[in-house]
């Protein structure tokens, strides 16, 4: 099983915008919000993926990932996940060699954008862009699995 470690930022600016190299649409849904796992359908693009994520410890957090078909995922979206499915445009950015995620959120998160970056380890070295602002990494209400019971348009 694979491990996660990312640390995740809010967004001052749009300077990041010209660097952009890949934009995807997205829709994820939960079928499980549980502080110990939480479980998510995922359409990126003309792709799917079904995923399991653990409980965070620090900056890192086991993940199992699988890709589904499409058409199974948009049934799963529509019929059995909790209310809220997330809606974002994910850019992709290159910066000093690593990779952030962009993420641009729409429907009743619209005005939330948030830039995650995944290491390798808890202790990498990371130069910020000038375009990252605060470190929300430990922020709970940021996760995705948080945005769909209590969305962005409500705080």
């Amino acid at each position: 099983m694979a491990e996660e470690i990312e640390r995740k930022f809010l967004v001052r600016n749009d300077r990041w915008r010209d660097a952009v190299h890949k934009s995807t649409q997205m829709r994820q849904g939960y079928l499980c919000t549980d502080p110990e796992r939480n479980v998510r359908v995922r359409t990126k693009g003309e792709k799917a993926v079904l995923t399991i994520k653990g409980r965070s410890e620090g900056l890192r957090r086991l993940e199992f990932e699988v890709d589904i078909p499409k058409e199974d995922a948009e049934e799963v979206l529509s019929n059995l996940c909790l209310p809220w499915v997330i809606e974002k445009t994910r850019h992709l950015v290159t910066y000093d060699g690593l990779l952030w995620e962009i993420d641009e959120f729409a429907g009743v998160n619209q005005g939330l954008i948030v830039a995650e970056v995944e290491l390798e380890s808890e202790q990498q070295e990371v130069n910020l862009p000038e375009w990252v602002g605060e470190e929300v990494s430990h922020d709970a209400k940021y996760l995705n699995a948080n945005l769909v019971s209590r969305p962005f348009k409500d705080w």
